[in-house]
Parts: structure tokens; C-alpha cells; sequence
């Protein structure tokens, strides 16, 4: 049988979960649409709980778990990006707590307060698994992990990743006790460049926001440290700076 109306109560709570953080939250399941990021949801792991496939779009091996097949209209309004790719996964999360990280002699991890934007959020944990950080760490975060645009955005890189979300506090503990250097990005005279410090140790960089930059809480907790820059422009956009840092990690690791 073919979902084919908008009416349906699976259609409708499909759209509550994409469009309502607070009811994402509280149901405890969260929507992933396109074959990549489903496959990589599985691989990594995740809990499916039921599918939605478009068959006249959808060319990939069909999930073995609960399936709903849907109408071409009813897939448009339901898929985040149209009528891309006929499958839609519905998931459970998966909690996580800072103290239950794995750490290694040389972890990395990124950690970026109070990010809003999930297209950025998705950018960032796209280079944090693409350049091997050990974690993305988002204190006083204002932005779920898994909102549709993180997701999307990410390309599913959210699923291969240790993600935590921690206020300023007990990020800060946390570095502390397991002896990270903690290197903040803020502009004063005692920053050095990037290239000046050392990621081949134990080390935790923390970005801001673009705004506003790292609150007043990171002052005088780090090790102030700037990415080089010959143009006229003094700051980047905050996705493409974690880009940068976290290849110069790599790179120094592979040296």
C-alpha cells in the first residue's frame, strides 16, 4: 500500500520530527534522507526504526527493516532536499556523555561555544571526520546535532564522529583533568600562529562564534593561536577556519 495523502498521521509526525527540535528531542528519534547518509547511519551503527521509499526515485538496495512506500508528492514534502534519492530512515539517537570518551596520547578534538547556524555545525563535523579529530565538542551549543540541516550538511560525516554537547564548565573540567593544551582563537598580543603550536600532543583548539568570536569565559584558559593571513580581511568564515586546523593537526601527526 502507498502512502499517497498529506493527512497521514506517519506524513504528518515525519513533519513535526524535521521541523520541531523540541518534539525531535522528546520522541527520540530523529529523519535522515538520501542513500549515503542512511548507509553510513547502519554502518555507524544507529538504530533504525522505519523507512519512507519513493520507488519511481529510489534506485538502491531496499532496508530490510519496516518500510512505508510513498507517493512521488508525498516525498516532496517530506524530503528535506525534494525528490533527491527516494529513501528517508527514521532513527533513534544516541546519547552521549563527555566522560565517556575514549581518549588516545594524541587526541584532537575541536570545540566550537555556542554555534547557531546547522549548516555550519555540518561543515565543521564534515573536516573534523575527513581530517581525523578525535571529537567535536559543542559547549552552550544552541543548535541540535540532529536537525536535518546538520545532517545534510554533513553528508552523514555526523554518524562516523564523537559528538558531546557540555557547557562552558564542564568543558573546561574536562580539558583540565585529562591534560589537553587548550589553544583559543582570540586576537591579543600574546597569539602565536598555528603553526607555532604543537598537535601532536594531547590538544583541544576552541572557536566562537563568528560574531562575537569566544565569550569572556575562554579568556586567560589557553593559549592564544591564529591562523596566518596575508589579505586584507582579518577573520574567516568559522567552518573554513576548523577546516584549516584541522589539517594542520593532520599534518603535523603525518610529518
Amino acid at each position: 500500500m502507498v502512502i499517497e495523502s498529506f493527512q497521514n498521521e506517519k506524513i504528518k509526525h515525519i513533519t513535526k520530527l524535521l521541523t520541531d527540535n523540541r518534539f525531535r528531542k522528546k520522541s527520540g528519534v530523529f529523519v535522515v534522507e538520501g542513500q549515503q547518509e542512511n548507509e553510513r547511519a547502519q554502518q555507524y551503527h544507529f538504530e533504525a526504526v522505519e523507512f519512507y521509499i519513493c520507488e519511481s526515485i529510489f534506485k538502491g538496495s531496499t532496508p530490510k527493516e519496516k518500510i512505508h512506500l510513498v507517493s512521488d508528492k508525498v516525498y516532496e514534502k517530506i524530503a528535506y532536499r525534494g525528490s533527491s534519492e527516494g529513501i528517508i530512515g527514521i532513527y533513534k539517537t544516541k546519547e552521549s556523555d563527555l566522560n565517556d570518551f575514549k581518549l588516545k596520547v594524541n587526541s584532537t578534538v575541536i570545540i566550537v561555544e555556542g554555534v547557531e547556524k546547522p549548516g555550519n555545525l555540518g561543515a565543521i563535523l564534515r573536516s573534523c571526520e575527513a581530517f581525523g579529530i578525535d571529537a567535536l565538542i559543542v559547549a552552550d551549543g544552541k543548535t541540535d546535532f540532529y536537525n536535518p540541516n546538520v545532517i545534510r550538511s554533513s553528508v552523514g560525516c555526523l554518524f562516523g564522529m564523537e559528538v558531546f554537547h557540555a557547557d562552558n564548565n564542564e568543558v573546561y573540567e574536562f580539558l583540565q583533568k585529562n591534560s589537553f593544551n587548550i589553544y583559543t582563537t582570540i586576537m591579543d598580543e600574546t597569539s602565536k600562529d598555528m603553526f607555532e603550536r604543537d598537535f601532536t600532543k594531547r590538544s583541544a583548539v576552541l572557536f566562537g562564534t563568528e560574531h562575537s568570536g569566544l565569550s569572556d569565559f575562554w579568556y586567560g584558559k589557553g593559549q592564544n593561536t591564529l591562523i596566518p593571513m596575508t589579505g586584507s580581511i582579518d577573520s574567516l568564515n568559522l567552518s573554513n577556519a576548523v577546516a584549516i586546523t584541522c589539517y594542520e593537526a593532520l599534518r603535523q601527526k603525518k610529518s
